[in-house]
């Protein structure tokens, strides 16, 4: 009898590893419960070039891509301001969750949001999420625009979650469960643990 606990054993271990946080030990991030509303795990098909060489089928493509981004976060696709930052987002959906990872088999949050920063806005930013809220510019959640970050406490201590704000409450980030998502900032699971939110000059 003793033996049909083992299972249920190894269950809970492997759960509370993969809820392991960003970089910390203590990180209570708890799973996803977003619906398809709020949450968009298949990537939208199409990118653009925006050299010279820009062909008309690569500018319906990315107009696609941009639409499909749009339909998501419940806007225009004239609002969505950094077509670069939705190709980034599109090229790394649904790349699993790594402590400490940086790269496709696998990266955390800061590693996701440094890399965006990088890449996308040519931006310098600390790799740890904590050190990442020390720098910005905080705002209301009112003000939050594309690009902006949020942060979280999810061990209710310190930060130790980040994503970055896109439109509509939406955010793209890295879950520990189902790696880059977009999510919704209210719902339950995350809203409780918003703690922060601003800019990065």
């Amino acid at each position: 009898m003793k033996y049909r606990h083992v299972p249920l054993l190894a269950c809970l271990s492997l759960s509370i590893f993969l809820l392991s946080g960003c970089l910390t030990r203590k990180n209570a991030l708890p799973p996803d419960r977003t619906t398809p509303s709020t949450t968009y795990k298949k990537k939208a098909k199409g990118t653009i070039i925006t050299d010279a060489t820009t062909s008309p089928k690569d500018i319906h493509a990315g107009s696609k891509l941009l639409e499909g981004y749009a339909q998501v976060l419940g806007v225009q696709a004239d609002q969505l301001q950094t077509t670069a930052l939705y190709r980034y987002i599109d090229e790394w959906m649904g790349t699993p969750h790594r402590s400490g990872g940086a790269d496709r088999g696998g990266l955390d949050c800061s590693a996701f949001v440094g890399m965006v920063m990088r890449d996308v806005y040519g931006k310098s930013v600390p790799r740890v999420s904590k050190d990442m809220a020390d720098q910005i510019k905080r705002k209301y959640e009112r003000q939050l625009k594309e690009g902006d970050l949020v942060f979280f406490s999810f061990s209710r201590r310190e930060i130790d979650h980040v994503g970055i704000y896109l439109h509509n409450n939406k955010f793209v980030h890295v879950s520990t469960s189902k790696g880059v998502i977009i999510s919704d900032l209210h719902d339950s699971w995350y809203y409780k643990y918003f703690t922060r939110a601003g800019s990065i000059n």
